[in-house]
């Protein structure tokens, strides 16, 4: 319904501009724009039950409503056409709301603006990030507080090996970007040298570029593309290594990956031939800088025939005076044949070396008896004697001397038959100085001097 103030000057082309025609029915002229008007508020609800003691409500002034002008037309009941067209109607009275309904609207007020501000509280916990996961990025929403709120959420665990960046403490905001690497084993054996690494490294390459290692040259066991997944990765790498080989009284110097020492002497164009070697092991890893010299071998073998020595086995006799012994067996020696390797390295013969043994003849142990019995302190009737003087014209004073021919030996030179009547065991020479005198002091009681013709006179001091 269209307003307009009391105050407003009615339209030129108003009925009441002009004078009416008989001829023609009159029709009001609408304004050529009508102002919107809004939607009025909804009227709150009002309990049909009005208490009959108002609590101070009054009169309220007449509403005008503006209304186009009819001609004829009645007037609605209980409105006045006022001058300008409009038409009063009378006030009616708003009863006053009831203190139990104002009561009862508080709580539902209250929760609705609860869940209002829980809402924008909701809204403004929520954060838009991103998330990379080893090279594979989405974008979350989250309510976490820090990264690792945001990790657990996602049930992603990290290891000591992992990376995570920014760190596990880190709040979140709207627009961050969280990096997550995994670290992966690497089973590196780099130069012969064997060592278990971590890297968060997806491909061989950027895992050694990450471990500085140097792969210009290099022989890898894979390939440098090869995509490393969470379980690691088994990885040979041999640098390019400078190696000086000397063979032949010549000098060559390369440039090699080579696993062994063999091959990179194979490499430097010198061939190893028969025993021929190196100075180091042929099957050992090239260092880098080092020198490794071809030793020429050339060797035959030697058989020799050598003796085995014996053993003596010595048994104590009572019978025997002591200090004397007597050989029972003198044993013999046995015989071996040993085969011998002989070699020239580079020309220069080798200390040889003992490469087999064949016992030929075992060798026989040497059986000696040798005596305990105490020797008697003296000879009735051969005290006061000049032993000494004989065994000196008689040998020279040696115990162990021989005659010529062999027969007469030891101090007092008995022959092998008159010692063994006198109790002596083996050879005179064999018997110790002390047992000699006293056998030939034995001798004397039972013949004088006269075994000793020359000497004998010696005895009693005689020249």
């Amino acid at each position: 319904m269209n307003t307009r103030p009391q105050d407003t000057p009615a339209h030129p082309l108003a009925p009441s501009a002009y004078p009416s025609n008989p001829t023609r029915p009159s029709y009001p002229t609408l304004p050529s724009h009508t102002p919107y008007t809004p939607y009025a508020p909804h009227t709150p609800y009002t309990p049909t039950y009005v208490p009959t003691e108002p609590y101070g409500y009054g009169v309220h002034e007449a509403e005008t409503v503006p209304v186009l002008p009819r001609q004829g037309g009645p007037v609605a009941p209980g409105g006045t056409v006022a001058r300008d067209g409009t038409v009063r109607r009378g006030a009616r009275r708003k009863p006053p709301a009831r203190p139990e309904a104002v009561r009862r609207l508080v709580p539902q007020a209250l929760v609705v603006a609860f869940l209002a501000g829980g809402t924008t509280a909701f809204v403004a916990k929520d954060k838009a990030v991103e998330l990379n996961v080893d090279g594979r990025r989405r974008t979350l929403h989250t309510f976490a507080e820090d990264v690792t709120g945001l990790l657990a959420e996602q049930g992603l665990d990290t290891g000591a090996h992992d990376l995570v960046t920014p760190g596990p403490d880190t709040a979140l905001s709207s627009g961050d970007e969280i990096d997550v690497r995994h670290g992966r084993p690497l089973r590196l054996t780099l130069d012969g040298q064997r060592h278990r690494v971590w890297t968060t490294a997806r491909t061989v390459d950027a895992a050694l570029r990450e471990l500085g290692v140097r792969v210009e040259g290099a022989y890898l066991s894979v390939a440098r593309s090869r995509h490393i997944g969470r379980a690691g990765l088994a990885l040979d790498v041999r640098t390019e290594r400078t190696v000086t080989v000397m063979a032949d009284g010549r000098e060559r110097r390369v440039r090699t990956n080579a696993a062994t020492v063999r091959e990179a002497v194979a490499q430097a164009g010198v061939v190893l031939r028969g025993q021929d070697t190196t100075s180091v092991a042929p099957d050992g890893f090239p260092r880098d800088g080092q020198t490794v010299t071809v030793l020429r071998v050339r060797g035959h073998r030697e058989v020799r025939e050598e003796p085995v020595p014996f053993e003596e086995r010595r048994t104590e006799d009572p019978a025997l005076f002591r200090g004397t012994e007597v050989v029972d067996d003198a044993g013999r020696a046995g015989v071996r044949r040993v085969t011998y390797g002989v070699r020239t390295v580079n020309g220069v013969r080798q200390p040889p070396q003992r490469l087999r043994t064949e016992i030929l003849r075992e060798p026989r142990a040497r059986v000696v008896r040798v005596g305990t019995r105490p020797l008697p302190a003296s000879v009735a009737g051969a005290e006061g004697l000049d032993w000494e003087g004989l065994a000196r014209c008689e040998s020279g004073g040696r115990a162990d001397a021989v005659d010529p021919s062999g027969t007469y030996g030891g101090l007092y030179q008995f022959d092998a038959r008159t010692w063994h009547e006198l109790g002596g065991r083996g050879r005179p020479e064999a018997a110790p100085p002390a047992e000699q005198t006293y056998r030939a002091k034995k001798l004397y009681v039972r013949r004088g001097a006269a075994p000793w013709p020359h000497c004998g006179e010696r005895l009693r001091g005689g020249a």
